[in-house]
C-alpha cells in the first residue's frame, strides 16, 4: 500500500521514508551509529530518492523516460539545462549531495556519527522538496 507521501509526490518521498525507516533500526550509543550497514543502505537509498526526484522534475519539464540521464555528470548537464538553467547552485547541490550520500555515506561508509547522518537526510529532504514543489 502507498504512504500518503508517494500518491501525493511521487516516488522520491517514499524513498526518502524508506531511508529513514532504516536509520530507525540501527542502533545508536553515544550519539554513534553502532552498525554501519543500515547507515550505508540508509545513506545509498536517499541518494536514489534524490534520482528520483530528478527524474520526475525532469520529465515535467518535457525529457521522456528514455531521454533521463544515465550518469551522475549526465544529471549535472540535464539540471543546468532545464532546472537551474540561470543559477549554478542546484548543480553545486546535486554534487555535494552525491558526494555525501553515494561516495562518502554509502561507497565508503564513513559516516557514524547520529548527528552527521541526520543533518545529510535534511539536506537531501531540502533538495527534494526544493525540485519538487
Amino acid at each position: 500500500m502507498a504512504t500518503k507521501h508517494a500518491r501525493k509526490e511521487g516516488e522520491a518521498f517514499r524513498y526518502m521514508e524508506n531511508a529513514k525507516g532504516l536509520l530507525k533500526t540501527a542502533a545508536i550509543e553515544d550519539n554513534f551509529y553502532l552498525d554501519k550497514k543500515p547507515v550505508r543502505e540508509a545513506f545509498g537509498t536517499a541518494y536514489l530518492a534524490i534520482l528520483e526526484a530528478l527524474n520526475e522534475a525532469l520529465i515535467k519539464k518535457g525529457l521522456t523516460a528514455k531521454e533521463l540521464p544515465k550518469s551522475v555528470d549526465g544529471y549535472m548537464a540535464a539540471i543546468k539545462k532545464h532546472l537551474s538553467v540561470n543559477n549554478g547552485k542546484l548543480v553545486r547541490e546535486f554534487n555535494d549531495l552525491y558526494d555525501t550520500l553515494h561516495i562518502a555515506g554509502y561507497y565508503r561508509g564513513l559516516f557514524k556519527s547520529a548527528g552527521v547522518v541526520k543533518e545529510a537526510m535534511k539536506d537531501a529532504e531540502t533538495f527534494i522538496k526544493k525540485i519538487l514543489p
